[in-house]
């Protein structure tokens, strides 16, 4: 083993490697960051690393139970916590890692939330027909999220540079910078075309210089981040908007199921996506069976009655 150091060093290091090595994104560093400080504040930042035993872990899990945190948000600790040990073992900074024996914690099977056709209408309509924001760019990040099945962050970071000549594709860079190639319905090029003209009378107006790589800008010019799409999101399905709350990630959702509903071949849908395992994609296959078990609840003379 090699020479020790505080419980802390070993974690800062790790961040590093996950972001530098591995290539994750900054998403998914801060999250590993968070569970990590978390356990970090209840073992102790200067614990000989060493010393950390099963039991040890086992309590910080009953903590964050008495806490009242959700399965998931558990089941991401643990996981968080077994891959730190699995790299201080590879590396050889414990002889031991008694990250081995936890197991996570049962939680339900929850399917993924998507909106219906109707309602993502309702939510590019609200773009162009409510003055809240930037009408036109607005409607474009909603009908480009919706087409593309893209993550927010994706989309954010997308650049002219990406956007293929006829504005119908893009080449967008996901998860552990893994490319792949993601589609614009004709709604979509529409929206995206519209945006553009007024991206550049901006511009224009403003007497800046037109050198944002990335499409998607704020009123000032400058590049719209991901937390801003979110919270443009939320204010367009809030109270001033569509008042039917959602996230981003719900048009993800709902591209995929849209896709998978109309006979999409799973594996097609999973490359257009981005997952790196197909189960991932599956759980999409489960939400149109529970829809065509409501379907048939609702329609079937006998639907929902106990006939037992």
């Amino acid at each position: 083993m090699k020479t020790a150091m505080p419980l802390f060093s070993y974690i800062e290091e790790f961040l590093l490697y996950l972001s530098a090595v591995r290539g994750l994104s900054e998403n998914s560093v801060a999250a590993y960051k968070n569970d990590l400080t978390q356990f970090a504040h209840f073992i102790g930042g200067e614990t000989d690393i060493a010393s950390v035993s099963a039991e040890d872990i086992r309590m910080c899990i009953g903590n964050l139970s008495k806490e009242k945190k959700a399965s998931a948000s558990i089941n991401r600790f643990i996981a968080a916590v077994r891959t730190f040990f699995a790299y201080c073992r590879k590396f050889q900074y414990i002889d031991n890692n008694p990250a081995l024996e936890i197991k996570t914690v049962k939680q339900p099977k929850l399917l993924p939330k998507f909106l219906t056709g109707a309602e993502v209408d309702e939510l590019c309509m609200a773009a162009k027909e409510k003055p809240l924001l930037w009408a036109s760019r607005d409607a474009a990040i909603f009908e480009m999220l919706y087409s593309s099945g893209c993550r927010v962050s994706e989309l954010a970071s997308l650049a002219l540079a990406d956007m293929s000549d006829d504005c119908s594709s893009a080449v967008v860079m996901g998860k552990g910078k893994k490319a792949r190639r993601v589609y614009f319905e004709k709604d979509a090029q529409k929206a995206f075309a519209l945006y553009m003209q007024e991206r550049k009378v901006l511009f224009a107006r403003k007497k800046l210089r037109d050198d944002v790589p990335e499409i998607f800008v704020n009123q000032q010019g400058g590049k719209l981040t991901a937390h801003g799409i979110r919270w443009i999101v939320a204010r367009y399905s809030g109270v001033e908007g569509t008042n039917h709350h959602i996230s981003p990630h719900a048009l993800r959702h709902t591209f995929a199921t849209a896709l998978v509903s109309n006979g999409a071949d799973v594996r097609v849908v999973q490359e257009l996506l981005g997952h790196a395992s197909i189960s991932t994609t599956q759980r999409y296959t489960h939400v149109t069976t529970q829809r065509l078990i409501d379907t048939y609840n609702r329609a079937h003379p006998h639907g929902g009655k106990n006939n037992g």
